[in-house]
């Protein structure tokens, strides 16, 4: 790497620099992989099962060991319409704060869909095409995954159907939008298009639906299409979270262009996906070469499924129809408060994740609505950008690290993904602008009550 100059601020790497491989954490995690379960028997899915869904290519990914997985060139082509994305120094929020840490962002929101999802989503309708699927099914909450999917199948010459949950889809209409615009059909979940939407309707009219809810929508369409279309999931599952190890890959590098090191890595989590795509190759170095780099997960304090939910089996889905994975979980029944951060509001955590923070590899926070927006609007102030309400918790944690080492007097190197971008997500800045914004409780009464209806899992000894 050539030198950098003590007051740089950009870190870029050059196309030449794209990741060429994928990394797997299972490779080099000491905690075995639980069982996958099917939704009916509670016993270990086939891969037909799973076939019914997803193309083999990703259902082999999904059981790999492999340490590395080779990134397609067709996958790469597109890649590279925004990556390698850039590593930012936070000189002006440092200055802001007067702390003296270093504070590093790696900006996913330069993607054209404006996060970090369209690093699963080329991959996603890339293997699905070659095992050719002609349409896809799927979930969004916010509409960052909505609006990634819909650009990847533009791109592979695919129909797409996108479930948004339906407090989202009327909280962000340019989402909706959006991935019109790149020819998805969008349905605010639950709808009448499903058997499962219609009951729930029938139940409650004005419900504001849920992540596990259009989740059961997608998956009903496509187990009943006879097998002209295929789902698609955007976080949770491990083949997602090894597409977006392309992230922390490129950020190893940028981290050495800049001559430190992060002394913690931090994300924000609703299933995963983009804590993990920074934070895996990171803990990569820490298991293989003995690094102490600590990493935060920073969850919403209205879904703290980390923090709150048991390490235990539930359904994927409100509706029982997903496989049944071991992860800390809320309770599949579980319906979220109205938060803007509409990406986050998931009943559960990624397995892979999971497993790790029950291990105590993994650290995690939860935080309230308002000051995690009160850190978002101090980032815009201070660099510019206006960050996706998922974002911003990953921000506040950032923050408060940066204010603990101003405290504490020390010099400590501060790496988190600022997944996206909040240009779509105006209508939340309205509201906390106008101080219409209020923190959720989420009581022990209500998880208790979620908790009731988790699966009776016993596994052979």
């Amino acid at each position: 790497m050539c030198a950098q100059s003590s007051d740089q601020t950009r870190f870029l790497l050059g196309e030449a620099d794209l990741p060429k491989f994928w990394y797997n954490i299972n490779a080099d995690s000491p905690i075995p992989p639980a069982p996958v379960l099917h939704p009916q028997t509670l016993e270990p899915v086939t891969p037909d099962f799973l076939s019914v869904l997803f193309p083999m290519d990703l259902i082999l990914q999904e059981i790999s060991t492999e340490r590395y997985i080779e990134i397609p060139q067709e996958v790469r082509e597109i890649y590279r319409l925004y990556r390698p994305t850039p590593l930012m120094r936070a000189r002006r929020l440092e200055k802001v704060l007067g702390t003296p840490a270093h504070i590093y962002y790696k900006n996913e929101g330069v993607s054209p869909a404006g996060s970090h999802k369209p690093n699963t989503a080329i991959a996603q309708a890339y293997y699905n095409k070659l095992a050719g699927t002609k349409a896809l099914t799927t979930e969004t909450g916010a509409g960052q995954w909505g609006s990634a999917l819909a650009l990847a199948c533009n791109f592979f010459d695919l129909d797409l159907e996108v479930y948004m949950v339906r407090v989202s889809y009327d909280q962000k209409p340019y989402r909706r939008l959006m991935m019109e615009t790149y020819g998805a059909r969008v349905f605010p979940s639950p709808t009448d298009h499903t058997n499962y939407g219609r009951s729930l309707l029938a139940q409650d009219p004005e419900t504001p639906g849920s992540l596990g809810i259009a989740i059961s929508e997608a998956v009903e369409v496509a187990a009943t299409s006879g097998g002209t279309k295929k789902y698609s999931l955007g976080s949770v599952l491990n083949h997602v979270l090894l597409h977006q190890s392309v992230i922390g890959e490129e950020a190893l590098k940028q981290m050495d262009m800049a001559g430190e090191y992060p002394d913690v890595v931090i994300g924000c989590v609703g299933g995963g996906s983009n804590f993990a795509g920074i934070a895996f190759p990171f803990l990569r170095q820490n298991l293989v070469e003995g690094r102490t780099t600590r990493f935060v997960a920073v969850e919403p304090a209205a879904t703290p499924s980390l923090t709150r939910g048991p390490y235990t089996f539930d359904y994927g889905d409100t509706a029982k129809m997903a496989p049944v994975v071991k992860m800390n979980t809320l309770g599949h029944a579980f319906v979220p408060p109205r938060i803007h951060a509409g990406g986050l509001r998931y009943h559960g955590m990624a397995p892979t994740l999971s497993a790790l923070y029950d291990a105590g590899y993994i650290q995690a926070v939860a935080m309230p609505q308002l000051p995690t927006f009160e850190a978002a609007t101090l980032f815009a102030r201070s660099e510019g950008i206006i960050p996706a309400p998922e974002s911003a918790h990953a921000i506040r944690t950032a923050i408060d690290e940066a204010l603990d080492a101003k405290e504490k007097g020390e010099k400590r190197v501060i790496l988190f993904n600022l997944s996206g971008h909040g240009n779509f997500d105006m209508a939340a800045y309205e509201a906390y602008l106008g101080g219409k914004l209020v923190n959720y409780e989420f009581s022990e009464a209500d998880l208790q009550e979620s908790l009731k209806s988790l699966p009776k899992v016993v596994l052979p000894a």
